[in-house]
Protein backbone atom coordinates (compact mmCIF):
# COMPACT_ATOMS: atom_id res chain seq x y z
CA UNK A 1 0.00 0.00 0.00
CA UNK A 2 2.89 2.62 0.76
CA UNK A 3 4.68 1.56 -1.85
CA UNK A 4 1.54 2.48 -4.03
CA UNK A 5 0.84 5.88 -2.51
CA UNK A 6 4.38 6.40 -2.89
CA UNK A 7 4.21 5.63 -7.10
CA UNK A 8 0.79 7.86 -7.13
CA UNK A 9 2.84 10.59 -5.37
CA UNK A 10 5.57 10.58 -7.51
CA UNK A 11 3.60 10.37 -10.57
CA UNK A 12 1.46 13.19 -9.64
CA UNK A 13 4.31 14.99 -8.74
CA UNK A 14 6.06 14.33 -12.25
CA UNK A 15 3.03 15.79 -13.83
CA UNK A 16 2.94 18.76 -12.02
CA UNK A 17 6.79 19.02 -13.00
CA UNK A 18 5.66 18.86 -16.80
CA UNK A 19 2.87 21.27 -15.68
CA UNK A 20 5.14 24.00 -14.70
CA UNK A 21 7.24 23.87 -17.47
CA UNK A 22 4.70 24.46 -19.73
CA UNK A 23 3.60 27.19 -18.30
CA UNK A 24 7.00 28.77 -17.92
CA UNK A 25 7.75 28.10 -21.71
CA UNK A 26 4.33 29.73 -22.48
CA UNK A 27 5.24 32.75 -20.03
CA UNK A 28 8.55 33.11 -22.31
CA UNK A 29 6.50 33.00 -25.31
CA UNK A 30 4.27 35.89 -24.10
CA UNK A 31 6.95 37.91 -23.25
CA UNK A 32 8.85 37.20 -26.25
CA UNK A 33 6.22 37.93 -28.58
CA UNK A 34 6.52 42.26 -28.65
CA UNK A 35 10.02 42.13 -29.32
CA UNK A 36 9.34 39.57 -32.40
CA UNK A 37 6.94 42.45 -33.48
CA UNK A 38 10.10 45.11 -32.75
CA UNK A 39 12.39 42.92 -34.18
CA UNK A 40 10.12 42.93 -37.46
CA UNK A 41 9.77 47.01 -37.29
CA UNK A 42 13.89 47.10 -37.01
CA UNK A 43 13.78 44.63 -40.16
CA UNK A 44 11.67 47.16 -42.29
CA UNK A 45 13.17 50.19 -41.47
CA UNK A 46 16.91 48.07 -42.57
CA UNK A 47 15.33 46.50 -45.43
CA UNK A 48 14.53 50.72 -46.51
CA UNK A 49 17.68 51.77 -46.42
CA UNK A 50 18.92 48.84 -48.39
CA UNK A 51 16.01 49.81 -50.93
CA UNK A 52 17.34 53.18 -50.99
CA UNK A 53 20.52 52.36 -51.98
CA UNK A 54 18.90 50.45 -55.19
CA UNK A 55 17.07 53.44 -55.93
CA UNK A 56 13.65 51.58 -55.27
CA UNK A 57 12.58 54.70 -53.28
CA UNK A 58 8.80 53.54 -53.72
CA UNK A 59 8.89 49.99 -52.27
CA UNK A 60 11.59 51.95 -49.89
CA UNK A 61 8.48 53.83 -48.57
CA UNK A 62 6.13 51.05 -48.04
CA UNK A 63 9.15 49.70 -45.71
CA UNK A 64 8.52 52.35 -43.67
CA UNK A 65 4.96 52.17 -43.87
CA UNK A 66 5.07 48.83 -42.93
CA UNK A 67 7.45 49.58 -40.13
CA UNK A 68 4.76 52.08 -38.46
CA UNK A 69 2.28 49.55 -38.43
CA UNK A 70 4.70 46.82 -36.76
CA UNK A 71 5.30 49.83 -34.10
CA UNK A 72 1.92 50.08 -33.46
CA UNK A 73 1.09 46.45 -33.00
CA UNK A 74 4.22 45.55 -30.55
CA UNK A 75 2.92 48.32 -28.20
CA UNK A 76 -0.96 46.97 -28.48
CA UNK A 77 0.61 43.21 -27.89
CA UNK A 78 2.64 44.02 -24.77
CA UNK A 79 -0.41 45.83 -23.54
CA UNK A 80 -2.69 43.33 -23.90
CA UNK A 81 -0.03 40.48 -22.91
CA UNK A 82 0.65 42.72 -20.02
CA UNK A 83 4.57 42.07 -20.99
CA UNK A 84 5.99 45.35 -21.07
CA UNK A 85 9.38 44.94 -19.75
CA UNK A 86 12.54 47.60 -19.59
CA UNK A 87 13.93 45.80 -22.07
CA UNK A 88 11.18 46.06 -24.48
CA UNK A 89 11.15 50.03 -23.95
CA UNK A 90 14.72 50.25 -24.92
CA UNK A 91 14.67 47.89 -28.02
CA UNK A 92 11.82 49.97 -29.37
CA UNK A 93 13.77 52.94 -29.18
CA UNK A 94 16.48 51.39 -30.77
CA UNK A 95 14.50 50.14 -33.69
CA UNK A 96 12.82 53.42 -33.86
CA UNK A 97 15.90 55.43 -34.46
CA UNK A 98 16.58 52.75 -37.44
CA UNK A 99 12.93 52.77 -38.76
CA UNK A 100 11.66 56.38 -38.26
CA UNK A 101 14.80 58.22 -38.58
CA UNK A 102 17.67 56.99 -40.11
CA UNK A 103 15.83 55.17 -42.80
CA UNK A 104 13.37 58.15 -43.45
CA UNK A 105 16.23 60.72 -43.65
CA UNK A 106 18.14 58.60 -46.22
CA UNK A 107 14.97 57.98 -48.00
CA UNK A 108 14.56 61.91 -48.54
CA UNK A 109 18.37 62.27 -49.53
CA UNK A 110 18.28 59.69 -51.79
CA UNK A 111 15.31 59.80 -53.88
CA UNK A 112 15.45 64.17 -54.78
CA UNK A 113 17.36 66.08 -51.92
CA UNK A 114 20.86 64.55 -53.13
CA UNK A 115 20.84 67.55 -56.31
CA UNK A 116 20.70 70.23 -53.56
CA UNK A 117 24.18 69.68 -52.31
CA UNK A 118 25.53 70.93 -48.52
CA UNK A 119 21.35 71.61 -47.34
CA UNK A 120 20.28 68.48 -48.51
CA UNK A 121 22.25 66.64 -45.88
CA UNK A 122 22.01 69.05 -42.80
CA UNK A 123 17.98 68.53 -43.56
CA UNK A 124 18.70 64.85 -43.74
CA UNK A 125 21.27 64.99 -40.42
CA UNK A 126 18.66 67.31 -38.59
CA UNK A 127 15.67 64.78 -39.14
CA UNK A 128 17.77 62.14 -37.78
CA UNK A 129 19.05 63.90 -34.68
CA UNK A 130 15.67 65.43 -33.83
CA UNK A 131 13.94 61.81 -34.09
CA UNK A 132 16.73 60.75 -31.60
CA UNK A 133 16.35 63.52 -28.79
CA UNK A 134 12.74 63.07 -29.57
CA UNK A 135 12.93 59.27 -28.44
CA UNK A 136 15.39 59.77 -25.75
CA UNK A 137 13.31 63.02 -24.71
CA UNK A 138 10.57 60.90 -24.23
CA UNK A 139 11.88 57.66 -22.10
CA UNK A 140 13.58 60.25 -19.74
CA UNK A 141 9.46 61.88 -19.38
CA UNK A 142 7.62 58.46 -19.48
CA UNK A 143 4.97 58.02 -16.48
CA UNK A 144 5.01 61.87 -16.00
CA UNK A 145 3.64 63.31 -19.07
CA UNK A 146 -0.22 63.71 -19.77
CA UNK A 147 -1.07 59.97 -21.85
CA UNK A 148 -3.67 61.88 -23.88
CA UNK A 149 -0.88 63.44 -25.64
CA UNK A 150 2.65 63.09 -27.42
CA UNK A 151 4.42 66.24 -26.19
CA UNK A 152 6.33 66.94 -30.02
CA UNK A 153 5.52 65.49 -33.25
CA UNK A 154 5.84 61.44 -32.75
CA UNK A 155 8.68 59.65 -34.98
CA UNK A 156 6.48 57.45 -36.65
CA UNK A 157 4.03 60.35 -38.17
CA UNK A 158 7.09 61.89 -38.99
CA UNK A 159 8.83 59.36 -41.22
CA UNK A 160 4.81 58.68 -42.25
CA UNK A 161 4.68 61.84 -44.10
CA UNK A 162 8.15 61.28 -45.49
CA UNK A 163 7.37 58.06 -47.21
CA UNK A 164 3.65 59.18 -48.00
CA UNK A 165 5.54 62.21 -50.18
CA UNK A 166 8.02 59.82 -51.70
CA UNK A 167 4.45 58.06 -53.02
CA UNK A 168 2.77 60.71 -54.18
CA UNK A 169 5.50 62.47 -55.88
CA UNK A 170 7.09 59.56 -57.34
CA UNK A 171 9.76 60.16 -59.59
CA UNK A 172 8.74 63.17 -61.42
CA UNK A 173 11.18 65.74 -61.93
CA UNK A 174 11.57 68.71 -59.83
CA UNK A 175 12.27 71.88 -60.24
CA UNK A 176 15.21 73.40 -58.06
CA UNK A 177 12.56 75.74 -55.90
CA UNK A 178 10.16 72.80 -55.38
CA UNK A 179 13.37 70.32 -54.08
CA UNK A 180 14.13 73.84 -51.52
CA UNK A 181 10.36 73.30 -50.62
CA UNK A 182 10.63 69.99 -49.54
CA UNK A 183 14.07 71.08 -48.43
CA UNK A 184 12.29 73.33 -45.78
CA UNK A 185 9.64 70.78 -45.04
CA UNK A 186 12.30 68.31 -43.85
CA UNK A 187 14.44 70.95 -41.66
CA UNK A 188 10.25 71.81 -40.04
CA UNK A 189 9.68 68.98 -39.66
CA UNK A 190 12.72 67.57 -37.43
CA UNK A 191 12.10 71.03 -35.84
CA UNK A 192 8.42 69.90 -34.77
CA UNK A 193 10.14 66.88 -33.48
CA UNK A 194 11.59 68.76 -30.73
CA UNK A 195 9.35 71.32 -30.09
CA UNK A 196 7.07 71.37 -27.12
CA UNK A 197 4.03 71.25 -29.37
CA UNK A 198 0.86 68.50 -28.35
CA UNK A 199 -0.23 66.05 -30.74
CA UNK A 200 -3.58 63.98 -29.94
CA UNK A 201 -2.61 60.51 -28.71
CA UNK A 202 -5.73 59.07 -28.87
CA UNK A 203 -5.20 56.68 -26.35
CA UNK A 204 -8.12 57.77 -24.75
CA UNK A 205 -10.74 57.04 -27.19
CA UNK A 206 -12.76 54.02 -27.24
CA UNK A 207 -15.53 54.49 -30.02
CA UNK A 208 -15.20 50.67 -30.71
CA UNK A 209 -16.82 49.45 -27.55
CA UNK A 210 -19.39 52.93 -27.18
CA UNK A 211 -20.28 53.06 -31.19
CA UNK A 212 -19.32 49.76 -33.16
CA UNK A 213 -21.57 49.79 -35.75
CA UNK A 214 -20.45 53.74 -36.69
CA UNK A 215 -16.56 52.34 -36.10
CA UNK A 216 -17.49 49.47 -38.71
CA UNK A 217 -18.86 52.32 -41.23
CA UNK A 218 -16.15 54.34 -41.11
CA UNK A 219 -13.60 51.49 -41.32
CA UNK A 220 -15.58 49.99 -44.57
CA UNK A 221 -15.70 53.86 -46.00
CA UNK A 222 -11.71 54.25 -44.71
CA UNK A 223 -10.96 51.25 -46.99
CA UNK A 224 -13.04 52.50 -50.30
CA UNK A 225 -10.91 55.50 -50.36
CA UNK A 226 -7.84 54.28 -49.62
CA UNK A 227 -8.41 51.71 -52.74
CA UNK A 228 -9.24 54.60 -54.97
CA UNK A 229 -6.38 56.92 -53.93
CA UNK A 230 -4.30 55.72 -51.44
CA UNK A 231 -1.28 57.83 -51.82
CA UNK A 232 -3.11 61.31 -51.70
CA UNK A 233 -5.10 59.96 -48.74
CA UNK A 234 -1.65 58.63 -46.95
CA UNK A 235 -0.36 62.13 -47.35
CA UNK A 236 -3.40 64.14 -45.89
CA UNK A 237 -3.47 62.32 -43.11
CA UNK A 238 0.04 62.42 -42.02
CA UNK A 239 0.13 66.02 -43.06
CA UNK A 240 -3.19 66.88 -40.89
CA UNK A 241 -1.49 65.26 -38.37
CA UNK A 242 1.64 66.88 -39.03
CA UNK A 243 0.19 70.42 -38.71
CA UNK A 244 -2.45 69.80 -35.55
CA UNK A 245 0.36 70.05 -33.11
CA UNK A 246 0.95 73.94 -34.06
CA UNK A 247 -3.33 74.28 -35.12
CA UNK A 248 -3.96 73.29 -31.57
CA UNK A 249 -1.45 75.57 -29.95
CA UNK A 250 -2.58 78.91 -31.98
CA UNK A 251 -6.02 77.92 -30.93
CA UNK A 252 -5.72 77.57 -27.49
CA UNK A 253 -3.24 80.30 -27.45
CA UNK A 254 -1.82 79.26 -23.65
CA UNK A 255 1.77 78.28 -22.62
CA UNK A 256 1.33 74.03 -22.65
CA UNK A 257 4.09 72.78 -19.55
CA UNK A 258 6.12 69.54 -20.58
CA UNK A 259 4.63 67.72 -17.35
CA UNK A 260 1.49 67.25 -15.77
CA UNK A 261 0.44 64.70 -13.54
CA UNK A 262 -1.40 62.31 -15.53
CA UNK A 263 0.79 59.35 -17.24
CA UNK A 264 2.06 58.03 -20.32
CA UNK A 265 2.96 54.43 -20.57
CA UNK A 266 6.43 54.19 -22.52
CA UNK A 267 5.36 51.33 -25.20
CA UNK A 268 3.31 53.74 -26.76
CA UNK A 269 5.58 56.11 -28.80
Amino acid sequence: MRRRLLGSEGARAARRRRWQNLQEKRQRGIFLLPSLFTTANLFSGFLAVLLTTHRRYSEAALAILVAILLDILDGKVARLTNTTTQFGVEFDSLADVVSFCVAPAFLLYGWKLSHLGRAAWLASFLFVICGAIRLARFNVFSGVTDRRYFVGLPTPAAAGLAAATVLLLGEEEMSRWELLAISVATYLVALLMVSTFRYWSFKEVDLARRHPLGVLLVVVLGVLIVASAPYILLFVLFGLYVVSGPARRLWVWRPEGVLTADTERPEDR
